[in-house]
């Protein structure tokens, strides 16, 4: 009797752990989840400020979700967009401080694409089968 209250103890304990590490993630990756809005941070970390600029810079992303997305980064604290007045306006999007909490998280995933990548290279080339898309 003892044993099964302590393995229901230790169930429940399982189970909040994992809604909070659930909890955690799904926060996550509503903030910068989705195809655009890390490269768009990573394009903007490297100097580009202007619309056009970062749009040149993301490949393939169209104007309207580019601009869709930057309000949403900006929701978030992510960026602010600054507008100089005068002729011609000009519109430039400058990063937060907060963004730099997210350096950690891009140097993991992009190690872990690189090594993903070269994953899928060396399977192909062996001839193997594989799941993935490169």
């Amino acid at each position: 009797m003892a044993k099964e209250k302590e393995n229901q103890v230790d169930s429940r304990a399982f189970t909040e752990e994992c809604n909070t590490v659930l909890a955690a993630v799904s926060d996550a990756l509503y903030a910068i989840g989705g195809k655009w809005k890390l490269m768009i941070i990573i394009a903007m970390a490297r100097g580009n400020k202007r619309f056009t600029e970062i749009q040149r810079q993301v490949n393939g992303i169209s104007a309207r979700v580019l601009s869709s997305e930057l309000k949403e980064l900006e929701l978030n604290g992510f960026i602010i967009k600054k507008v100089s007045v005068g002729y011609p306006v000009s519109i430039e999007y400058e990063l937060l401080p907060y963004s730099h909490t997210l350096e950690e998280l891009v140097g993991a995933m992009t190690r872990w694409g690189m090594q993903h990548r070269q994953k899928i290279k060396s399977e192909m080339a062996a001839g193997g089968k594989s799941s993935g898309k490169r």
